[in-house]
């Protein structure tokens, strides 16, 4: 896109974010009876919120919570949202917990929770909520990619931004992740840059680590470890929003001999399937590498549709500072959640007494909420 007509759109763009954010300011959204704690991100793509989101979600479980995932269930295919790339991969991930998946998180947690087993739901980890107003949270979350500086970045469409760099200023803290990317003097240049827009530096800083390789499905399926890799001619496939990060990890440990490189959620459609393949082969390919989320799509695949096994690596996160707070501020606000009642009738929450506070959404500086 042109410089200049990217410019005028991303003003244009910017505009129409700063009218939807002035109106949210003064009408909050709406509230559920239990805490709900949102992981989001400025940009458009990976900052890792799906390994993250699952991250919290065994914290909360250790806590002894009954967690629910919502998640909006983008590009699902035949527009089923429970069959999205992040709904297969959060059902595999996390087993037994519920989810809530559809582009009205609210009515889909409200539908939810009207079920018997809903009903035993205490805490919502909203997935990727940072621009998902509708629904009022007692701790927002932003993720900042470190391979993908936001301040360095411009709006859509000319950058990746969703929202400029200054709404961090109403995120409850702020965490960095592939942190481990950074030299000192990089990481002391944006840890200042998120003080100067949020308010205070980041909350904690972390890294994202293959614990190991996998291969196969069901009873076929096999762990290796990540060493196996090393000094292979590999062919890397994926279809997420920060592939550089993905093929770059690739890169550390085998021999690259072919990309491809899809758009976030692609389908992985015949003709895709057909150019790995085609990949593989011209590459004399020992192996394809394929993210967790792109295996949900290709998990039933007959093992002779590739000339070479497929992998994907196990994801983990390793926090290099920070991980006490994160799991004090998440599980306390899990904890100390009050739920508002409805109004009585001389504009008290119901059933509390004068001079009671609503619970509201934390704020930079905030604790738990109480």
């Amino acid at each position: 896109m042109p410089n200049a007509l990217g410019a005028a759109l991303s003003w244009v763009y910017g505009r129409a974010v700063s009218i939807r954010n002035g109106w949210y300011d003064v009408n909050a959204g709406r509230r559920l009876d239990r805490p709900v704690i949102s992981v989001g991100n400025l940009s458009v793509g990976g900052t890792g919120k799906t390994p993250m989101v699952a991250h919290l979600a065994r914290w909360l479980r250790e806590a002894g919570r009954t967690v629910a995932v919502a998640l909006r269930g983008y590009r699902a295919p035949g527009g089923n949202p429970s069959q999205s790339d992040e709904a297969l991969l959060y059902a595999r991930t996390l087993p037994g917990v519920m989810l809530a998946i559809g582009p009205d998180r609210h009515a889909e947690l409200k539908e939810l929770f009207t079920t018997r087993r809903g009903m035993t739901c205490d805490c919502v980890l909203l997935d990727d909520g940072f621009q998902h107003r509708r629904l009022a949270r007692d701790l927002d979350l932003v993720l900042i990619d470190a391979t993908r500086d936001p301040f360095k970045d411009r709006l859509l469409p000319a950058g990746w931004l969703r929202e400029p760099v200054s709404s961090l200023a109403r995120a409850s803290a702020v965490i960095v992740t592939r942190a481990d990317t950074l030299d000192p003097a990089s990481r002391e240049a944006l840890g200042k840059a998120v003080a100067s827009a949020h308010g205070k530096p980041p909350l904690a800083w972390c890294s994202h680590r293959w614990e190991s390789l996998v291969t196969g499905e069901g009873l076929a399926e096999r762990t290796l470890p990540v060493g196996w890799l090393k000094g292979r001619r590999a062919v890397a496939a994926c279809a997420i929003g920060n592939p550089a990060a993905f093929v770059g990890r690739i890169e550390q440990d085998a021999g690259v001999v072919g990309r491809v490189i899809l758009r976030d959620h692609d389908p992985f459609a015949p003709a895709t399937l057909d150019r790995i393949a085609r990949a593989a082969r011209e590459g004399q390919a020992e192996v394809i590498v394929v993210t967790e989320k792109d295996w949900v799509k290709l998990r039933e695949l007959p093992a002779d549709r590739f000339p070479c096994p497929v992998l994907r690596p196990r994801l983990g996160l390793t926090f290099l500072s920070g991980e006490g707070a994160l799991h004090d501020l998440v599980v306390g606000t899990a904890r100390s959640f009050k739920p508002v009642k409805p109004a009585t009738k001389d504009g008290r929450p119901g059933g509390q007494p004068p001079g009671a506070t609503i619970t509201r959404p934390l704020r930079s500086g905030d604790g738990p909420a109480t």
